[in-house]
């Protein structure tokens, strides 16, 4: 029997529903409690109200026996047909794998040992027209489950629990940040100017200002204003957007947290980051080690620290000091085959020797640090080596994580880094400064560090998922038609 036919019966049973004056599409209904509290508390003739979705049922002459589950648990339906009760007959007649209902009943223990609900009534809630996927067969198909991602969290219970999981992620980081004086705030989406980060961002139109405006690339400028304001340990979970590719570990979507510490630096946020991850990870998983993708990763602190400038130094004898023809000349010495830049400067000559670095072993945490500072225009330089800035980069299972300044505060170095910056910017040809983040540095801004976490690559890792798209609900898709009998 194919969808269009399955669609037709249940039409069918949709309309004696109606006809029985029973609404197919309740409204509000009460609970008792939900399935899991009422397993949990579990007393035999106890009567309940319960409601959830029917992913099974089982037909044995007088006796129906269903599958009820919510959010929180799944329970058994025992439904004995009685003649004399023909409403009741006929509703059960209605019921079908998908629908949405509400029973009442009282508690029992079934010969078999199973608990389970004697049902007295059935309140439809919301019939289901369409039928769900077996259980191995029609979700195979990952890109389907992206797009019909209210399917694949019906069928799927371990998808369901690893965006409970996200949630308590967030929660928790929350929680931690709260607990140590940090203030969450809220930062504009839509800016007049798209600043903060390297990223090409998404270009739109304001019909009431007949101005161009853009989705943030990255909340940094905003929230340093606020330092300047006086608000001294902010924090934002936002949502950034950047018009690139998309693969295994980018979305153009994707939410970060991001904070910032006044009268603190690059050490502070590697300290936080360390008691925070790791924390985060032995509350989530009930472990410091945690499995991804067959490696076991320790996230017992203290992490290991690296210097990216002595890396670089090893593997390529590049300084930060050299002429751009000078890298790429080394670079070519190291690796074979042909290199192609769009335009020769530093930038891109060390975007494809971070992409070279990517082979190195990063499974257990690991902190990058002394970074060439042309890569960092908005922090600050060490000061024993100005060549080289006070940044770290946090890799875990191979991933970037966490990215972290002591942040300049001088305003006539900043416009003096940042123009700079945009003769050296091959990735997005970015051509603008944000002139009202430089005049608010110019009422001072107390020295600070800053702090930027991937929280769905942190999820990735906490929930052993090989794809930023596991982790969000809606990924952006490439369009398709879409066949819905699937």
């Amino acid at each position: 029997m194919d969808v269009d036919e399955i669609k037709l019966i249940r039409l069918e049973k949709l309309k004696k529903l109606k006809e029985l004056n029973m609404a197919p599409f309740g409204g509000k209904y009460v609970t008792s409690s939900s399935i899991a509290e009422a397993l949990a508390s579990f007393k035999d003739e106890q009567k309940v109200c319960l409601a959830g979705r029917l992913l099974a049922v089982r037909s044995h002459g007088k006796v129906i026996f269903g599958d009820l589950e919510d959010q929180t648990a799944r329970i058994q339906l025992f439904i004995k047909i009685d003649d004399k009760d023909a409403l009741l007959t006929q509703v059960c007649q209605a019921l079908d794998i998908g629908d949405i209902i509400g029973v009442e009943g009282v508690l029992f223990i079934t010969k078999t040992g199973q608990q389970s609900v004697r049902v007295a009534e059935i309140k439809y809630l919301s019939k289901a027209l369409m039928s769900l996927p077996e259980k191995w067969h029609g979700l195979k198909d990952v890109e389907l489950r992206y797009r019909q991602r209210y399917v694949d969290l019906i069928v799927n219970k371990p998808v369901r629990d690893l965006f409970v999981k996200r949630s308590q992620i967030i929660s928790s980081i929350r929680l931690f940040l709260d607990e140590r004086g940090f203030l969450e705030v809220e930062t504009p989406m839509l800016q007049p100017m798209a600043g903060g980060a390297r990223g090409r961002p998404f270009k739109s139109k304001h019909n009431a200002y007949d101005m161009d405006v853009f989705l943030r690339i990255a909340p940094e400028l905003y929230l340093k204003r606020l330092l300047v304001g006086g608000l001294e340990r902010v924090y934002e979970i936002n949502r950034n957007f950047r018009n690139e590719g998309i693969s295994t570990r980018h979305n153009p979507e994707f939410t970060m947290l991001e904070l910032y510490q006044s009268y603190g630096d690059y050490g502070d946020m590697m300290a936080l980051t360390e008691t925070m991850v790791s924390s985060l990870a032995k509350k989530i998983t009930g472990s410091y080690k945690v499995t991804y993708q067959g490696k076991e990763i320790d996230f017992t602190p203290p992490w290991e620290r690296r210097s990216f400038a002595k890396l670089v130094k090893d593997r390529f004898d590049i300084n930060p000091e050299d002429a751009v023809n000078v890298m790429l000349d080394k670079v070519k010495a190291h690796k074979k085959g042909k290199i192609t830049i769009e335009r020769l400067t530093r930038s891109a000559v060390m975007k494809i020797v971070e992409e070279m670095l990517e082979e190195e072993d990063l499974t257990n945490p690991v902190f990058f640090t002394e970074y060439f500072t042309f890569l960092c225009p908005l922090a600050k330089t060490m000061p024993q080596n100005p060549a080289l800035s006070e940044r770290f980069e946090a890799f875990i299972g191979g991933l970037e994580i966490g990215n972290a300044y002591s942040e300049l505060n001088d305003p006539q170095e900043q416009r003096s880094r940042l123009l700079e910056d945009l003769h050296d910017d091959v990735e997005t040809d970015n051509r603008n400064i944000d002139e009202d983040f430089l005049h608010a540095l110019e009422y001072g801004m107390p020295p600070a560090g800053g702090l930027g976490i991937g929280i769905d690559r942190l999820v990735m890792l906490l929930t052993d998922s090989p794809s930023i798209r596991d982790v969000i609900l809606f990924p952006l898709l490439k369009p398709r038609d879409l066949d819905l009998s699937r």
